[in-house]
Formats: structure tokens, sequence, C-alpha cells
């Protein structure tokens, strides 16, 4: 017996679909990279500390982050929501105000990333990316 065949009506082809854009920021994995952005400027804020290094022309192009949260943001438990929260703030707002050629670190605080309201932490790294871009606020 054979499954019933959708209907070909009305499907569009590989011509009129549109390219699929993906918002998703590459992320930093080799200790050597998160070092690196450690020795850059940084900003800290009442949620978490954001590091920034711009990567030289030979490196790959685009925009990269990394999240730490070390055992003093807490157990597994708190780690991992602090964790899941800074992954969520950067998806939102680092492909606005992100630039081409950086690399981002997220640092999670102690007792306060996973408890302070999400609408501030977006404002945070808002301000945060306008520190350290040079914007006027």
């Amino acid at each position: 017996m054979t499954p019933p065949q959708a209907p070909l009506t009305g499907t569009a082809t590989d011509e009129e679909r549109p390219a699929a854009v993906s918002l998703r920021v590459q992320t930093l994995t080799k200790r050597a990279d998160f070092l690196r952005a450690s020795r850059g400027p940084r900003v800290a804020t009442p949620g978490f500390v954001l590091q920034m290094r711009k990567r030289s022309t030979e490196e790959a192009t685009g925009t990269r982050v990394g999240f730490t949260c070390s055992k003093k943001v807490g157990n597994a438990v708190a780690r991992n929501r602090a964790k899941r929260r800074l992954r969520e703030i950067a998806r939102l707002v680092l492909h606005e105000l992100g630039r081409e050629g950086m690399d981002y670190v997220l640092i999670g605080r102690a007792r306060t990333t996973a408890t302070r309201p999400f609408s501030q932490m977006l404002t945070d790294l808002e301000d945060a990316l306008n520190t350290l871009h040079g914007k006027k606020q």
C-alpha cells in the first residue's frame, strides 16, 4: 500500500522560493577565541558582562558570539538557564546591532542573569553594544 500523493498545484518552484536567511550567528567554541575576546574591550551591565573583539581580515566573515557562565552563577540548572537567556537576547539583538567581523562573548553573573527581567536584559545588551561601538546614548 502506498501513501497518497500531495497535489502539485499551487506549489512554488525553486525560482519562486525566497532565499532562506538565517538570523543565527556563529557560536564560539574554541578556548583560544574566548581568550582573545577577553583581551578586548568590555562593558559590565547588571545582568552580564559583554566582551568584544575585532577579528583580522584573514579570518572568516560574519558575527560570532560565545556564552559562558562559571560555577559562581549556580548549579548546572542555574547555569543552563542563564546561558539560555543569554543566547536568546543575543539572537534578538545581535542581528540588528552586531557588526560584521566581530566576536562577542556574554558572561553570566551570579544571581542576576537567571532572574533579571528579560526586557531589561535586552536593553542592557543594546546599551552595551552601543557603548562598545562608540555610539552616543
